[in-house]
């Protein structure tokens, strides 16, 4: 049975008020240490790969903790140019820029007695990190423009997919700072380390999605769509289950799911497109296509080139890892890219 949130319900605002599902090990460990963290009044970090539930994750790190009657303020520094994220976060005086009409409050104030949840935290320009570095260790700032002090009471949750010490280590991200943000870090685990919870998950999404769809009968799914949401890679985690269970409901003419769509760039007609929309990706033809009126030349240099195209494209061009899929030495690869330049 799916371990529910041990938050009451009374402390729950409505954006977060689902259940964290899961039954895996992982899951469950992930949820206990956050639980223990919570109410210790100190900074901490949340790093995982994206879609598996960072922003939640914050969301109950602070309604879990003394801080969870006041504000819970998100700014998601990847949504923002590096010369506007230090007024958003400290905020402006009047005057002092070009277009400051009027003095604007920031995050931090905005947060004050709460938490302040900064997604995509390794983004943060170096100039903006030292402020952050003052305000975590003296509770203090001047917004931009302005001289005087503000003070303030908030708890930073930081979240990334980036190696925070690698950046450090390039420069790219204040050590100091670091230290102070990193009284606990939390690493999410990814949808293929959590056995048991995709079906679990899955349902439940499904379940959700009739219902917004005013369908009476409760969807199942069938044995080829459970094994293909065993196996699959789930590299966008969760948010990537979702859409796909979500888009196989409504498609599905019945109550029983026969199939799961995984990768919606999939074209019919044998030529698809990357998620960026630009980079054509030939489908590589069956290897056990007939080969009549084929030169046995030309069938081995039409399969190979096939298989070099499949196993590039599932290794997202990382020639060494594709050279893993084909069993082949990564000299061995070269020589085949070389071989078959002017048909890849």
């Amino acid at each position: 049975m799916a371990k529910r949130s041990s938050l009451p319900a009374h402390r729950m605002p409505p954006a977060v008020n689902v259940e964290a599902l899961g039954q895996s090990e992982a899951f469950l460990d992930f949820q206990e240490r956050l639980s223990r963290v919570a109410p210790i009044d100190r900074p901490a970090l949340l790093v995982g790969e994206r879609g598996t539930g960072k922003e939640l994750a914050a969301a109950r790190l602070h309604y879990l903790s003394g801080r969870w009657q006041g504000p819970l303020v998100s700014l998601n520094c990847a949504a923002l140019v590096p010369t506007l994220i230090e007024s958003e976060l400290f905020g402006h005086e009047k005057g002092a820029f070009t277009g400051a009409h009027q003095r604007k409050t920031g995050r931090f104030e905005a947060a004050d007695g709460g938490s302040l949840f900064l997604d995509e935290i390794g983004l943060i320009p170096i100039q903006a990190q030292e402020k952050i570095l003052r305000v975590v260790e003296y509770g203090t700032f001047e917004r931009v423009g302005g001289s005087s002090p503000v003070e303030v009471d908030v708890r930073i949750i930081g979240a990334t997919n980036a190696d925070l010490p690698a950046l450090a280590e390039k420069g790219r991200f204040k050590i100091d700072l670091l230290d102070r943000l990193s009284f606990e870090v939390l690493f999410l685990p990814p949808l293929r380390k959590r056995q048991g919870d995709i079906r679990l998950l899955a349902v439940h999404f499904a379940r959700r999605m009739a219902y917004e769809l005013g369908r009476e009968e409760t969807p199942e799914f069938g044995p080829a769509a459970l094994k293909q949401l065993e196996n699959g890679r789930w590299e966008g985690n969760i948010r990537e289950l979702k859409n796909a269970v979500e888009r196989a409901v409504y498609r599905a003419d019945s109550a029983i799911i026969d199939a799961i769509e995984i990768d919606p760039f999939r074209s019919p007609y044998g030529v698809s497109v990357s998620p960026a929309g630009r980079t054509p990706v030939v489908e590589p033809v069956d290897a056990a296509a007939p080969v009549e009126n084929q030169p046995l030349k030309t069938a081995v240099r039409n399969l190979e080139c096939d298989l070099l195209k499949r196993a590039l494209t599932d290794a997202k061009y990382n020639q060494k890892k594709a050279a893993g899929l084909l069993g082949l030495t990564y000299d061995q690869l070269r020589g085949l890219l070389r071989k078959y330049k002017a048909d890849l």
